[in-house]
């Protein structure tokens, strides 16, 4: 069994239900301390709401869930002072500058970044003095970002941190999210670019329909398939007796493919056949191949019924966290 004291998120039998309809449905899932943790499904999964119940806006259903120890929805403000919540967009501080927003954030800390340090590391110190409604998109999520992390939390989520950014301000955030890891700091990252995931998380976790449908290591996500590769021709006279004794899939209307973990060896085997074969490509598979063969997998088992229904509360409103949103919950949580 794993300690308590190295885990940061602990569900199981974790469970969120609107009327008849499930959103979460989670048997069991621990997130350990120290790790970024990615947080991957297509829109109205309920990756969203989930996260949701870990920062305490949500109540559960039913099951159990522990953050750093604590009951979210019986958690102080000693234990949310722990926390940094980076959502997917924020309309606040539009009268207030920069500098003046995210020190605003920071006195709610017992022990914050300087605002000089937490604008650097969102490359936000040449706009500290700009009003907050005269920034850009992408500036708009640099500071939710550095509002998110003034506070030096233990635990970060970051919510599609990324969108909005142009590719060289993405990848220094991304370094700034690895010296966050490397200082301790517990990251659970949604996001929707696979290659954000691939580059930043130490684990993955894929929800479809309110479910965990897999959950493993970026290079190792999806089990055997996802550790194949593909080597693909146009197939001869000559392949014929490799075919008849292999598993192959139509690439398109001339081309085969086949699966195999030692691609080096079937294309040997492929020339030593052959000679110079037409077509002839190897393509190893991405964390994307592996998330895009799971979903496809799930929604197959699921039945079609299932597929064209919105999957969760959230698909059926539009669901987006603001608080008014979040009202009927946060009554439920305060009272």
């Amino acid at each position: 069994m794993e300690d308590v004291n190295d885990t940061a998120i602990e569900a199981s039998g974790l469970t969120k239900t609107y009327g008849d309809r499930t959103v979460v449905d989670i048997d069991h899932l621990s997130i350990r301390r120290g790790e970024v943790f990615g947080l991957l499904g297509p829109n109205g999964a309920g990756k969203t709401t989930f996260v949701e119940m870990c920062e305490g806006y949500r109540r559960p259903t039913s099951g159990h869930l522990s953050v750093l120890g604590t009951d979210p929805t019986s958690g102080g403000s000693s234990w949310r002072s722990r926390l940094g919540i980076v959502t997917q967009e924020t309309g606040a501080f539009d009268r207030l500058t920069v500098a003046e927003a995210v020190g605003h954030l920071a006195g709610f800390y017992p022990n914050p970044r300087s605002v000089a340090e937490a604008l650097a590391m969102t490359d936000l110190v040449e706009l500290a003095d700009r009003l907050v409604d005269h920034l850009s998109g992408g500036q708009r999520r640099r500071l939710d970002l550095a509002c998110g992390i003034v506070g030096r939390p233990e635990l970060l989520f970051l919510d599609e941190p990324t969108t909005g950014l142009d590719p060289e301000v993405r990848r220094r955030l991304w370094s700034m999210i690895d010296g966050l890891r490397d200082a301790g700091t517990t990251i659970v990252l949604t996001t929707h670019y696979l290659d954000e995931a691939e580059q930043l998380a130490d684990r993955v976790g894929v929800v479809a329909a309110g479910a965990l449908i897999a959950l493993d290591t970026p290079d190792r996500l999806g089990g055997h398939d996802a550790n194949t590769t593909v080597v693909s021709f146009r197939p001869s006279a000559q392949t014929e007796t490799l075919l008849a004794t292999q598993e192959w899939e139509r690439i398109d209307h001339d081309r085969v493919g086949i699966r195999s973990t030692q691609p080096a060896a079937l294309v040997a085997e492929l020339h030593r056949l052959g000679g110079e074969i037409d077509g002839l490509e190897v393509v190893r598979p991405s964390l994307e191949d592996a998330y895009l063969r799971l979903i496809e997998d799930h929604t197959a088992a699921f039945g079609q019924r299932h597929a064209n229904e919105p999957t969760s509360y959230e698909a059926r409103t539009n669901h987006s966290r603001t608080t008014e949103q979040r009202t009927d919950d946060s009554q439920e949580i305060a009272s």
